[in-house]
């Protein structure tokens, strides 16, 4: 069932940061660290779990699945990416409702062609505005519970430019879209102009190493954005721990390195706490 939480932040109209979690650790790490909402980012799920790019490769099985376990793993509310919703009108509609009974508390949907590819990555190929309208009017049909939050993301801006944004979020709005996501925008100037433009919340995507600045968050405030994900962080930090550790543990033989997190700490956040005393209560 979908959580309130997300609808109450946006009506408070203070600006909050959502991590992007890309595995099952990186949600219990999230959970000691305290969010009420997370990302479940289609591009770092998919990488984590098949190593494979988000391609559009991943199916809408596998990812509800996923989205799934992260709500199960996860304390906080999951906004959900669901691609292009993984097909036409009646992909979309199975998409919600299945999304929706994983648990998730919003799902974005994005106007790209099927399969699509990552909004920083070149080759992305759009559906005409019209179509996009329908998908998101689809959605927010399926939808069983009004907590239940549809975001529309345009890819438009690298071939349509800002003048192609703004029309298709202005016809997204109208549409009945909760959350307004211009995509892959490439300077705080376009962030601004897009914020100012439209009643509605806007989200920010903050993709380290892609095409839009990541500046501080009260910069992102002061723009007018209604918060922001960072759907890459999380493992961009990681992999770069893990990369050194190897290096450290290749070269010279170190497989005790400072900074480690605590194993027994790490044991009590992924529940084996509740299987000692389970143990403790049931074993013979």
């Amino acid at each position: 069932m979908a959580s309130p939480i997300l609808r109450e932040k946006l009506a408070t109209g203070k600006f909050f940061v959502v991590p992007g979690i890309q595995d099952m650790i990186t949600a219990v790490i999230a959970n000691k660290v305290g969010f009420d909402l997370v990302y479940g980012t289609g591009y770092w799920l998919t990488a984590s779990a098949w190593g494979l790019p988000d391609a559009g490769i991943a199916t809408y099985s596998e990812m509800r699945n996923r989205m799934e376990t992260l709500v199960r793993s996860s304390n906080a509310a999951v906004i959900a990416d669901g691609d292009t919703g993984y097909g036409g009108l009646l992909n979309v509609h199975h998409t919600v409702r299945g999304y929706e009974a994983a648990g998730v508390t919003a799902i974005q949907l994005e106007d790209q062609e099927f399969p699509k590819k990552c909004g920083h990555t070149p080759f992305k190929r759009l559906i005409p505005l019209e179509d996009m309208v329908e998908k998101i009017k689809v959605a927010i049909d399926a939808r069983s519970s009004d907590d239940f939050v549809v975001i529309a993301r345009t890819d438009c801006r690298q071939s349509e430019g800002m003048d192609g944004v703004m029309r298709r979020m202005e016809a997204y709005a109208k549409a009945g879209a909760d959350v307004l996501f211009p995509e892959a925008l490439t300077s705080e100037e376009e962030m601004r102009a897009a914020c100012a433009a439209f009643d509605k919340p806007v989200m920010a995507n903050m993709a380290n190493g892609g095409l839009t600045p990541v500046p501080v968050s009260s910069v992102l405030e002061q723009l007018g954005f209604a918060y922001a994900i960072y759907p890459s962080l999380t493992s961009l930090v990681a992999a770069a721990a893990v990369e050194k550790a190897l290096r450290d543990l290749k070269q010279d033989g170190i497989g005790e390195p400072d900074g480690i997190f605590n194993f027994k700490e790490f044991c009590s956040l992924i529940g084996f706490d509740e299987v000692w005393d389970f143990e403790k209560k049931w074993a013979k």
